[in-house]
């Protein structure tokens, strides 16, 4: 028996080897060898494939460069025109005679101011119609002049509408003694309907002849009792449009007019000192 053993295991093992021999997987075959010619082909097209490439970049930087040469040209060329153009500008004005617009609208501007009067806030207007002189407040917030007037009385004459009325005065108004309580008589101009809180009020506007300093005008006057305010009459932007302008800061620069039968224009200065004592009271 212990000579059948060996021979087994050399069997065994036989079977193992050709088994394991038919196993290992095949190799690949290995590529065949490139050439020379094969090669040199390779670099051939490699080579034309980069000259072509380096071709087609260039071109398409020149295009480029030639672009950007034409439109800085273009603008040397606008930037040149305009120089000549700021250039005869400047020789037409060193040539020029006539003066520069804004100099000329400050004169015109100039000599509108000059050709207006100046008021202060409270001047002294006279009223030939009526014969006296009175105190006025310069009021440009106000559309009509008014004048204080009590006992307003409309009527007709001749088919026309008139009315007759007093001054409406307090003790404190300067006036020629003479018209104080006097009626006087007007034809009515129009009506003014004036709304306040207590209500509506319609008013006759009357027209009377004013003098203030050297202007000589006819003024519509709105007749209303003014007997609570400090000044008898008021001047509004009408009469101011195009002759008037005020200064606020002033008052009565312009002399008060005489009237027979009123004190001279001289002792005015009175009856304004009371008014700045007022004014700085307040």
């Amino acid at each position: 028996m212990r000579h059948y053993l060996p021979l087994a295991g050399t069997l065994i093992i036989a079977t193992l080897l050709l088994n394991g021999c038919t196993l290992q997987p095949d190799r690949e075959p290995s590529p065949p060898p490139v050439t020379s010619a094969e090669l040199q082909a390779q670099l051939d097209r490699l080579e034309g494939s980069l000259i072509s490439r380096c071709a087609t970049e260039h071109q398409a930087w020149r295009d480029q460069h030639l672009r950007y040469q034409e439109r800085m040209t273009a603008n040397v060329h606008e930037v040149g025109s305009l120089l000549r153009q700021l250039g005869d500008d400047v020789t037409r004005l060193d040539t020029q005679d006539d003066t520069p617009e804004v100099i000329r609208q400050c004169n015109e501007s100039q000599d509108r101011l000059n050709n207006k009067e100046i008021l202060g806030r409270s001047e002294w207007i006279g009223l030939p119609d009526v014969g006296t002189y009175l105190k006025v407040r310069i009021d440009s917030g106000a559309t009509t002049s008014s004048l204080s007037a009590t006992e307003i009385t409309p009527f007709e004459r001749d088919g026309e509408n008139w009315v007759r009325f007093k001054l409406g005065l307090n003790d404190a108004d300067s006036v020629v003694d003479s018209v104080i309580g006097e009626w006087i008589e007007a034809p009515v101009e129009r009506r003014v309907r004036v709304i306040q809180a207590s209500g509506a009020d319609s008013r006759p506007v009357i027209s009377l002849l004013m003098t203030l300093g050297p202007l000589r005008e006819r003024v519509q006057f709105t007749l209303t009792d003014r007997t609570h305010l400090d000044h008898p009459a008021l001047l509004g932007r009408r009469f101011l449009m195009d002759i008037a302008i005020i200064d606020v800061a002033e008052q009565y620069l312009h002399e008060r007019p005489e009237f027979p039968g009123g004190r001279p224009a001289e002792e005015a200065g009175t009856d304004e000192a009371a008014d700045r004592a007022e004014e700085a009271a307040e």
